[in-house]
């Protein structure tokens, strides 16, 4: 039956994307974020879903009498660079069988990237992504808050098998940046039994980040609350939330999960710990000597054989910063960062720009969450190995967009100056360029 759900669900919506690509935009992010198919047992595990609707929204594109065009935002010229410095390091990999494979992964979801940036290009749009990446990962925390609360929290929530978020490591950092989201989606609506339903959802989900026992989740929770606390207008109702879910932990969480945290501590007797480590130094050493980087799917036993501290020890690198070193050298790391830190400050101009713009007010809110849910990937990224998370690089579409928005309407940038200068006196003039006004009124009024 699952199969069938699947696929019809699939396959329905294909017509509609036909008519508005836009749709093809929400059915490929639900794809890729809730996985849907992965939670079937048949034919629908191997069916290509997503490249489906991918050629489906190319085509639909093709024949849409709509304007299409990237909105060249400072993000979007860095994210083009950084994919393209990806393909020369890919080139030139050490293991280009591996690389490749992995390059093809990547630029499928950059290509989706950018196709959503042309796409979805109105307010209307822009929050019904949102709510499409909310939810599809709410499933998941809702289901692993329950989970957790029926079971102690002696098993570890783990995420759908053979994708981005299959392991706990994985579906919690996914779990942590996603409560920002579900938090301002529970601000912007007026009904209470809805309002209230996104609130549990969003105890629930930290309840199911906090279930799956990963160390690198729990920090980023830790921030991620912080800055949430910091960014948002309701900090009452954030501490209280904070508070319930806290309190939600002492009750439900066994000793295990205590004593698993609190290695965080002591990282130097924790075996795992310290083969990150020796991970971190081999991907260092071999930045410096390949400015290219290794190439995708560098962490090989040949690299820690050169490379690594201890050549004995191959692991899995487990961080976003080390990952994107090893593989893509000095100059891909620095891309990967001027990318956040973009994104962070244009979040912070967006907010800024609707603070007089009450219908845009929203945006404002949105591009605080984001930047909570960038701190929540940031902070926990140094311990996972998510470098090519397509949450991520959403987060970055979501600020990309807004500001292309805000920019058309005159909010923002290039337009805001035009019609200040515009309103503003001539060289040599003491009144602003324009239709003079009418003062025989208050000529009149004064006269008597």
């Amino acid at each position: 039956m699952r199969d069938i759900a699947v696929t019809l669900a699939v396959f329905g919506s294909l017509p509609f994307i036909l008519r508005r690509p836009w749709i093809g935009i929400l059915v490929w992010t639900w794809l890729g974020f809730m996985n849907p198919h992965r939670m079937a047992w048949g034919f629908s595990t191997t069916m290509p879903f997503a490249l489906i609707v991918a050629l489906t929204t190319l085509l639909a594109m093709l024949f849409s009498k709509e304007e299409k065009r990237i909105p060249w935002e400072r993000e979007t010229v860095i994210l083009v660079l950084f994919v393209g410095w990806m393909f020369i390091t890919t080139i030139f990999a050490v293991y280009p069988g591996l690389a490749w494979v992995q390059f093809d992964k990547v630029i499928k979801i950059q290509l989706m990237i950018l196709v959503a940036m042309m796409l979805i290009t109105t307010p209307g749009r822009l929050k019904l992504l949102v709510w499409t990446i909310a939810l599809s990962l709410a499933f998941y925390g809702v289901k692993g808050g329950i989970f957790t609360i029926l079971h102690g929290g002696v098993f570890r929530v783990q995420g759908p098998p053979g994708t981005f978020i299959g392991g706990n490591n994985e579906i919690g950092l996914a779990l942590a940046m996603t409560i920002p989201l579900l938090y301002f989606l529970a601000r912007s609506i007026d009904r209470k039994w809805l309002r209230s339903g996104i609130y549990a959802a969003t105890v629930l989900t930290a309840l199911g980040a906090i279930g799956t026992q990963s160390r690198g989740a729990l920090l980023g929770m830790a921030a991620m609350s912080l800055m949430f606390w910091l960014k948002s207008r309701q900090k009452f109702l954030v501490a209280l939330l904070a508070a319930a879910s806290a309190l939600a932990v002492v009750q439900i969480m066994p000793e295990a999960w205590y004593e698993r945290m609190h290695t965080i501590q002591s990282y130097e007797e924790d075996k795992s710990a310290m083969g990150r480590v020796n991970a971190w130094w081999m991907a260092f050493n071999l930045a410096k000597d390949r400015p290219l980087g290794g190439g995708f799917e560098t962490f090989q036993r040949g690299m820690f054989a050169l490379y690594a501290p201890d050549p004995t020890n191959a692991r899995d690198v487990h961080s976003v910063y080390f990952e994107v070193l090893g593989e893509h050298g000095f100059v891909g790391l620095g891309l990967f960062l001027l990318l956040a830190v973009l994104t962070w400050r244009s979040a912070d101009a967006v907010a800024h720009a609707v603070r007089t713009v009450p219908e845009r007010a929203w945006m404002g809110d949105l591009a605080k969450m984001v930047q909570a849910s960038l701190i929540a990937y940031l902070s926990a990224g140094a311990f996972l190995g998510m470098a090519y998370f397509d949450y991520y690089y959403n987060l970055v579409l979501i600020v990309v967009i807004m500001k292309a928005i805000l920019r058309r309407e005159g909010v923002l940038g290039d337009a805001k100056v035009r019609r200040a200068r515009d309103a503003s006196p001539a060289p040599g003039c003491s009144m602003p360029i324009g239709p003079v006004p009418d003062r025989s009124a208050a000529a009149r009024a004064r006269a008597g």
